[in-house]
């Protein structure tokens, strides 16, 4: 243990004592945060959309013109002084939207009250589908009004007419009593899934700088010199743990970058008031989740990912062998929507008792939550998948680690993982 610990604590000095490494934990909350706030600053920047109409029903564009505030100001209506009824008023219209004078421009129909037919919406950009979903609104609204008034329907009785049946939401607690549910229950409800999503990212970046470590320490020939001093087993389980503390370092220092970000990003962005994001990072259940399944996703990754590292001589023949634990772990992730909505559903049920996605799907499920048998078995099943990952790792590893030349065949691996401890299966080079 005592050797095993001096190259955990070699390996976690190693990346904590360089600034790239503590540029590179804060590089992906500021990425993260940059890629929420710089959309939501550039579209206050946007500059306003001017746009024309032509009325030939006589009287909508007015009606329109009654019902906007007098401080909007994403939308301009240019008034050109043109004939609605015209052709040549579309042809002078279709020059300016071409030019970029105009964004779009809108045709109202001779009788909007009867149908649509005739209206329509002309743009270059019909991606940007803002300022005709707003001028439709409130066209709308004109339309139907005067429906009303034409049928002398009372404006209080068609619109007690439309409104909608809704459902209460409320929240059956442990004890089978009723709550009322709150905005941050909601929030609490779909929490997970940022948990599953920064999970993904610290196994998947730790567990390859395991990779990278173990691949570049061989091609360089340091592992010869530490084999000099400690086992290959013990080697590798110090790599394992100091890269795992290595993890828990990130880990800590994302949660307290998280912590202030939650607390005041949202008020930037004009986020209600009332709206306390920070739950997310100080929730008990989720934290304690979140770390305990970090551990035992990076435990069981780890285990496959040093043995890839320990049978290859360059980071390309590692990345040709990890296609199938990309896979494992890209998964997960296309499966997060379904098991959000249906933590407790058949899907998440069967991918929890499958080792490679039980962190993940776990740590999905904790807004349902699951059952306690569930997160026993499923625990259990892991713990003992990671057991069988560690001891085949350090059997390729003590053989793979010294190895050189071209890397082994999945049939020789398999040899390597069945001999008996001490004994090395020897390659026959073909003559």
């Amino acid at each position: 243990m005592r050797k095993i610990w001096l190259v955990a604590q070699r390996e976690f000095l190693e990346n904590v004592r360089t600034k790239s490494f503590w540029i590179g934990i804060l590089i992906f909350p500021l990425i993260l945060t940059a890629a929420i706030v710089v959309p939501a600053l550039l579209e206050k920047t946007r500059q306003a959309r001017p746009f024309a109409v032509l009325d030939r029903s006589g009287w909508v564009l007015e009606a329109v013109q009654e019902q906007v505030a007098a401080g909007a100001k994403r939308f301009v209506l240019v008034e050109p002084a043109l004939d609605a009824q015209s052709a040549a008023a579309e042809d002078t219209l279709n020059r300016r939207v071409r030019d970029e004078e105009l964004f779009a421009y809108f045709i109202i129909g001779p009788d909007p009250v009867r149908s649509s037919a005739g209206s329509e919406y002309r743009s270059k950009n019909l991606t940007d589908s803002d300022l005709r979903d707003w001028f439709g609104e409130l066209a709308t609204n004109a339309v139907q009004a005067r429906r009303l008034e034409q049928e002398q329907i009372d404006p209080a009785i068609a619109e007690w007419i439309r409104e909608p049946v809704r459902f209460e939401a409320r929240k059956v607690t442990g004890a089978g009593e009723t709550e009322d549910v709150s905005a941050q229950d909601k929030l609490r409800q779909w929490a997970p899934l940022i948990f599953v999503y920064l999970l993904w990212v610290a196994v998947f970046t730790i567990a390859q700088m395991l990779l990278t470590n173990t691949v570049e320490e061989k091609s360089n020939r340091i592992i010869e010199v530490l084999l000099s001093s400690v086992s290959p087993v013990e080697l590798m389980a110090g790599k394992i743990t100091g890269i795992a503390q290595t993890g828990f370092a990130i880990i800590a220092s994302w949660i307290i970058a998280f912590f202030f970000i939650t607390k005041y990003v949202p008020g930037l962005l004009g986020a209600p008031v009332g709206l306390d994001l920070t739950v997310l990072t100080r929730d008990p259940v989720y934290l304690a989740s979140f770390v305990a399944y970090f551990l035992l996703g990076y435990l069981l990754f780890a285990a496959m990912l040093v043995g890839i590292g320990a049978v290859c001589n360059t980071l390309k023949e590692a990345q040709n062998l990890m296609g199938p634990i990309t896979i494992l772990l890209i998964i997960p992730l296309l499966a997060m929507l379904p098991i959000g909505r249906d933590p407790n559903g058949p899907l998440a049920k069967v991918m929890s008792f499958i080792p490679p996605f039980t962190p993940f799907v776990m740590m999905n499920r904790a807004a349902g939550p699951p059952e306690l048998w569930e997160y026993v078995a499923t625990t259990a099943l892991l713990l003992v998948s990671i057991g069988l990952a560690l001891w085949a790792a350090a059997k390729v590893f003590r053989i793979g680690v010294l190895l050189t030349g071209k890397p082994p065949t999945l049939r020789e691996i398999l040899k390597w993982i069945r001999a008996p401890v001490g004994t090395v299966a020897v390659r026959k080079e073909p003559r």
